[in-house]
């Protein structure tokens, strides 16, 4: 898939369901390795799961970075995203040559099975387009989904509510407020590390976290 193929995808499906896609353009290859940086270092083999790969800009730098032993899974709720990244399966030269170790999963997140199933968490998720419970119930199946010792890596647009805040109204600025509360207690409880990353439209910065024995 050619990249403006590809951008064209992301912009459709954001012009018709900006509430699970949540950005104007696929995340830069910047912002992709940031989110695949508990891969690159010396590790045991892994599983890992994607959440809300859109496109698959991330995915395709996750596919990079798999070991032989390695497993990918990629969960997105959005059917037009699925195709995608089902044909980009078959046709990428990046992604196809590790077509055995990759899953697309047509799911919510919250409806994935199982626990302490995989090592690394990466999530493309718009938690700033959510509701407070949704983002507890995404935070929930996080913490089932990841092993004890594994990496959650998540990434938010920096300054986003506070850039959005003085443009809607009161009730849109009381969700912002308790979303950013919300995820603020998560990062004080779990955050390991971040990094921002610039060369991205809009600016981003990655979390890093690690859940603890009580989860």
């Amino acid at each position: 898939m050619h990249i403006w193929q590809e951008w064209l995808a992301f912009w459709r499906e954001f012009r018709r369901r900006f509430h699970t896609t949540g950005a104007v353009l696929p995340s830069s290859r910047y912002l992709a390795r940031a989110l695949a940086a508990p891969l690159i270092s010396s590790r045991p083999p892994v599983r890992v799961l994607e959440v809300g790969p859109g496109t698959g800009a991330v995915t395709r730098v996750l596919a990079r970075h798999l070991r032989p032993d390695d497993r990918l899974d990629a969960v997105e709720i959005n059917a037009e995203f699925v195709a995608v990244l089902q044909r980009r399966l078959r046709e990428d030269a990046e992604l196809s040559r590790r077509a055995t170790q990759v899953r697309i999963v047509h799911s919510a997140l919250e409806d994935l099975p199982g626990d302490a199933a995989y090592d690394v968490i990466v999530s493309g998720l718009p938690l700033n387009n959510f509701s407070t419970e949704q983002v507890r119930g995404i935070f929930a199946a996080f913490r089932r989904l990841l092993r004890p010792g594994g990496t959650l890596s998540y990434f938010e647009y920096l300054l986003v509510r506070q850039l959005k805040a003085p443009f809607v109204g009161r009730a849109e600025r009381g969700r912002l407020d308790e979303i950013g509360r919300l995820l603020e207690g998560y990062l004080k409880a779990y955050q390991v590390r971040q990094e921002r990353v610039l060369l991205n439209v809009p600016p981003a910065v990655v979390h890093y976290l690690r859940f603890g024995s009580g989860g």
